[in-house]
């Protein structure tokens, strides 16, 4: 099999598993070469401004359960990552945008207009908390996309969640929402039932090639 049939394999294998098996749990090895591909995602300027909190306590996910529509998948997944948007780290004044940028080892000058040039084109986004979530939380889903698209190509089953109330869930895991806000929840495990047929639309109703 080919690389190109091995992904597409991989992508048919993927969906949204609605229920976990309880009895199975993912190796410390499996879940953090999933979490590695999450941290090794490509974001706008290179800022990274995500964290990934891994969940097992059956306690923790009893609490959160009822803040996310009671979905089964909460507390039957092995492990529960929910996907973190950052806020404070993406301001100029934080700092932190300096301090990922001279990872580069830029001439001061250029770091200077690198910064400049960050604060300008952002001039709008930056302008409130809610605003840099917006920015924020979709860089947070090119990693999510990797992290399930890596467990299933070992076999791992997940299924992204938006179906949470975001301040109860950020109360439960006592969040500093000024740093941080929840952009997804991601149960990670492996199924129970057997996968449904999967519908997408034809290549020619969603591919247009302009020349």
């Amino acid at each position: 099999m080919n690389k190109q049939d091995t992904f597409l394999e991989m992508m048919d294998f993927r969906h949204a598993c609605k229920i976990f098996d309880t009895r199975q749990k993912i190796s410390n090895e499996d879940m953090h070469y999933i979490l590695d591909v999450g941290r090794k995602s490509p974001s706008s300027f290179g800022m990274e401004a995500w964290k990934f909190l891994v969940i097992t306590n059956d306690g923790v996910r009893e609490k959160l359960k009822p803040f996310c529509w009671n979905q089964p998948q909460i507390t039957t997944c092995s492990h529960l990552v929910v996907v973190l948007a950052g806020i404070d780290a993406l301001k100029v004044e934080s700092g932190v945008v300096q301090s990922q940028l001279m990872r580069r080892n830029l001439p001061q000058e250029k770091l200077d207009a690198f910064i400049k040039l960050y604060a300008s084109h952002l001039s709008d986004t930056l302008s409130s908390d809610e605003k840099i979530y917006q920015w924020s939380a979709r860089q947070t889903y090119i990693a999510s996309a990797n992290m399930m698209n890596a467990a299933a190509f070992i076999g791992i089953d997940s299924c992204p969640i938006e179906g949470f109330e975001k301040e109860n869930v950020a109360k439960v895991l006592e969040l500093d929402t000024r740093k941080y806000q929840v952009a997804l929840l991601l149960p990670f495990g492996y199924r129970v039932n057997t996968q449904s047929k999967q519908f997408r639309s034809r290549f020619e109703d969603v591919i247009e090639f302009i020349q």
